[in-house]
């Protein structure tokens, strides 16, 4: 068994994820009835979103506890980047929906079952209720806004008062967390086997059919958003050939994403990624559960193009100002929205408002969303968590380059998995 053991977690994470993505997918089409299968993907995924909470908190406090001074710039660079990402992808979508104009099929038939944010003072009320709200249930209902607030507070505290001994425990604490998750990634391949088999078996290639041109639309509108515009961010930030970190990024961190569908549950990737790229603790273990919060390109995207392909639908004239209104609408919806499958699809309506659009028609868009979110969500979740880490490790090498010191990333790759 040891010997079994040691040639699974010696082999490629990633070669693995292959292997069973691709039998995963075989599994879907001949044997759709074994729904045996999923349950690898519902335990997978469960086990991160369940463990996730634990590690931000641990990780976070222990950071700021025993953090080192001079990386308060370098936060301030990857949230400018997070929000100048998510408002440059909701341009991008803007300005793809008017060249490829896009109507949907909109039906009564269509009910959704969770009532939408009001307008963006809804939004951002949620937004300061959930910083405020239990530390303890904050954890228990993965409320990362509300966990955030409390470590940030608990590690300054720490910093302040905290004898050496305690910080040692908190730091022993984190790194029991880390190595919790780093068993459970390992079993990455099997879960997403589970995932694809589920997504395969339950609505195979029939989307393409029917709602083929919003998910085309959408598609490339996500593509530009991680292939173009993140790289040419990343190169004015680094003045360094952008897409060896951006390509990384989305295999290491974007493959996982794609199939559980939760930036939330692929924190854990990301953190493990972030130490492979050899940043600094003390940072990306603070500004990857922020990025999964505020940093939203593909969210930004779905809510514009859905929204624009309602305006179209409808037959009413956008103009330029109002475009321009609804990218920052995106934007700041974007952020708001829950690190959860189909988060940003609630925010449709919000923006639809914008336009004088009914609920209850904004709502069959919400439902057209859900119908296609195999694909929206899967890809929309695969670009929103990788952008976490390539513009963190983005502001870190900024600095260190700036310092006169080359980034271990650019000499020798990623690091080895402990």
């Amino acid at each position: 068994m040891k010997n079994i053991v040691k040639k699974w977690t010696g082999s490629s994470l990633i070669l693995k994820i292959v292997i069973f993505l691709i039998i995963g997918a075989i599994l879907g089409i001949v044997a759709p009835k074994a729904t045996g299968i999923m349950i690898f993907g519902k335990v997978f995924v469960g086990a991160l979103k369940a463990v996730a909470p634990v590690l931000v908190f641990v990780l976070v406090t222990a950071s700021l506890a025993d953090a080192n001074t001079g990386i308060g710039k370098r936060f301030s660079t990857v949230i400018v980047m997070y929000m100048c990402s998510t408002f440059l992808a909701a341009i991008a979508a803007v300005i793809g929906s008017f060249i490829f104009p896009v109507t949907l099929n909109l039906g009564s038939e269509y009910v959704a079952e969770t009532a939408p944010p009001s307008g963006i003072a809804e939004v951002l009320t949620n937004l300061i209720t959930n910083m405020v709200s239990n530390p303890i249930a904050s954890i228990a209902n993965a409320n990362y806004i509300g966990i955030l607030f409390w470590a940030v507070l608990l590690g300054i505290s720490l910093k302040m008062f905290g004898h050496k001994e305690t910080i040692t425990v908190v730091k022993d604490l984190a790194e029991a967390v880390s190595t919790i998750i780093r068993w459970v990634i390992q079993f990455a391949p099997l879960g997403i086997m589970g995932l694809v088999f589920e997504s395969v078996s339950t609505s195979g290639l029939a989307i393409f059919k029917t709602y083929g041109k919003i998910v085309l639309l959408l598609v490339a509108c996500m593509l530009f958003a991680t292939l173009i515009i993140s790289p040419l961010m990343v190169f004015f930030s680094t003045k360094r050939n952008p897409y060896p970190l951006v390509l990384t990024c989305l295999k290491e961190s974007g493959v996982t994403a794609f199939f559980t569908r939760s930036s939330a549950a692929n924190i854990p990737v990301n953190m493990k990624l972030c130490d492979r790229l050899g940043l600094e603790e003390d940072f990306y273990s603070v500004c990857i559960p922020l990025g999964a919060t505020i940093n939203m390109n593909g969210a930004a995207v779905t809510i514009t193009v859905m929204t624009l392909a309602t305006v179209h639908t409808l037959g009413m004239d956008v103009s330029l100002l109002t475009a321009i209104i609804l990218s920052f609408i995106a934007t700041l919806g974007a952020c708001g929205t829950s690190g959860v499958a189909g988060g940003s699809l609630l925010l449709i309506p919000m923006a639809c408002s914008l336009f004088g659009i009914p609920g209850d028609v904004a709502m069959q868009t919400v439902a057209v969303g859900f119908i296609i979110g195999v694909i929206q969500d899967s890809l929309e979740t695969a670009i929103n968590s990788s952008g976490d880490v390539i513009f963190a490790a983005a502001a870190e090498f900024r600095d260190m380059l700036k310092a006169g010191n080359e980034p271990e990333f650019y000499r020798t790759g990623l690091k080895a998995d402990k």
